[in-house]
């Protein structure tokens, strides 16, 4: 007869003669030999082209770098990205949609205050068609007024729903604390702003801002990369412009002091978001950085995790990581937890910052986020979606394939000492300014007690 009785995570973990043995590691692989070409078309375009043919398929992303100060940019850039794709002077939203279904392909087009970005992907043998779209829309987009109209009022009512969301409104008021009045704040339009745009602003916009020149296209997937550059210089060649792509105004560097208390009436959750000052990727001392985040919140096993998650329950998913903006970095901590644990946990994950600081990862915790850093990226880029959208990010910093190689030998010769020189330098809770969103009647009185919070206005702006 079948044993009914389930066994806990803890039995299953140990036998009569004590804990089973978890097995060695394996050798670490080398990293893959990717066939590739980084090169700069005549228009300015750079082009990666990179060959992974595990699947009959190819990956395409595009990224213009798309940044403005004029005050209603990112609402009519939100406006551009979703009717871009929706006719040309050849074709018609119908006739787009079934060019991309014949190839087994899709591409879409979104914005944020840095870019406007193209996914798309399709079968290898359909690359001509989706480059062919994709040159369509860049050339001779329509803009036709019936379908601006459609899609900004669509706009409207996503954003009346996303500006509610405690997410949306923590970022928000996290922006506007760290950079002002700077364009990346305008991250989610206003719905007032949108309904302002025109379809003559889109097509003004699209004709001064979507340029080849100072963009990045990336192919991935199971292509020749030689002659998909051929390719690819034929099917753009009527893109073409002598303006470089608006790059966005570089970013304030942050530093640290008070922190925001957000009045949120009524919730009955916080959001918890605080940020420093960090390095970007072509920093030598980047690696030390990445493996001294990990130890700190970075993976499911890091110090923060295992301390306001694990062991004292206050939030569900705690986490630390990298934003890279331009050629700025900065490392950001998060956790959501329920008003009456609020400031316990921000006293907490403080505490993890000078811990970290002053008692640095060591010995197995060393090659437990080395492992981790090494084994997460061999993962990501395992396909041809997640090479494709590792190679587009690297390339907003002048980077490439030969960076994304050569990584896992960086983070394997980062020493003790030069993570925790890193820990001290960047994890230091003095460096760190950030908000807490939540119930400022519940909330005020205990984060006043533990210092280093003011009392902001009611709502972003």
């Amino acid at each position: 007869m079948t044993s009914t009785t389930h066994r806990t995570a803890a039995e299953i973990g140990h036998t009569e003669r004590g804990p089973r043995p978890v097995p060695a590691l394996g050798a670490r692989r080398a990293a893959a030999d990717l066939s590739h070409v980084d090169t700069v078309l005549g228009n300015g375009l750079r082009v990666l082209a990179v060959r992974k043919a595990n699947v009959p398929m190819v990956e395409l992303r595009l990224r213009v770098p798309f940044g403005g100060t004029d005050p209603l940019h990112s609402a009519v850039a939100e406006v551009l990205a979703e009717t871009i794709l929706t006719g040309t002077a050849r074709r018609g939203r119908i006739e787009i949609d079934t060019e991309l279904a014949l190839i087994g392909g899709e591409l879409s087009a979104s914005a944020d205050p840095e870019r406007l970005s193209f996914n798309g992907n399709a079968l290898a043998s359909g690359l001509p068609t989706l480059l062919d779209v994709l040159a369509d829309a860049l050339t001779s987009a329509s803009y036709v007024d019936a379908e601006v109209g459609r899609e900004a009022a669509r706009i409207v009512e996503r954003l009346q729903v996303s500006r509610t969301q405690p997410r949306v409104i923590a970022r928000e008021a996290l922006l506007n604390l760290c950079y002002g009045d700077h364009p990346v704040t305008r991250e989610v339009p206003q719905p007032d702003a949108v309904r302002q745009v025109t379809p003559e602003a889109v097509r003004a916009l699209h004709a001064a801002a979507v340029l080849p020149r100072g963009s990045v296209l990336v192919l991935v997937g199971d292509i020749d990369p030689d002659r998909v550059i051929e390719d690819v210089e034929n099917a753009l060649r009527g893109w073409e412009s002598e303006q470089v792509a608006r790059v966005l105004p570089e970013l304030p560097e942050l530093s640290g002091g008070s922190a925001l208390l957000v009045p949120r009436e009524g919730a009955v959750q916080s959001q918890i978001r605080l940020v420093a000052q960090a390095l970007p990727r072509t920093d030598a001392r980047y690696p030390a950085l990445q493996l001294a985040n990990l130890a700190y919140g970075g993976y499911f096993s890091s110090r923060l995790v295992e301390n306001i998650r694990e062991d004292k329950g206050y939030t569900y998913s705690a986490h630390s990581g990298f934003e890279f903006t331009g050629h700025s970095a900065v490392v950001g901590v998060d956790a959501d937890t329920a008003n009456e644990v609020t400031a316990a946990a921000v006293l907490e994950t403080r505490y993890e910052l000078g811990r970290l600081a002053l008692v640095p990862p060591d010995g197995d915790e060393i090659e437990s986020v080395r492992q981790y850093a090494v084994g997460s990226l061999v993962i990501a880029t395992s396909s041809q979606a997640g090479l494709a959208g590792q190679l587009s990010a690297l390339a907003a910093s002048g980077l490439g394939v030969e960076w994304l190689a050569e990584h896992p030998n960086r983070l394997s010769a980062v020493t003790g000492d030069e993570i925790a020189q890193a820990a001290l330098d960047f994890f230091a809770p003095a460096r760190f300014t950030g908000v807490v969103v939540g119930d400022a009647e519940s909330l005020a009185p205990k984060l006043a007690a533990i210092g280093g919070f003011t009392v902001g206005e009611a709502g972003a702006k």
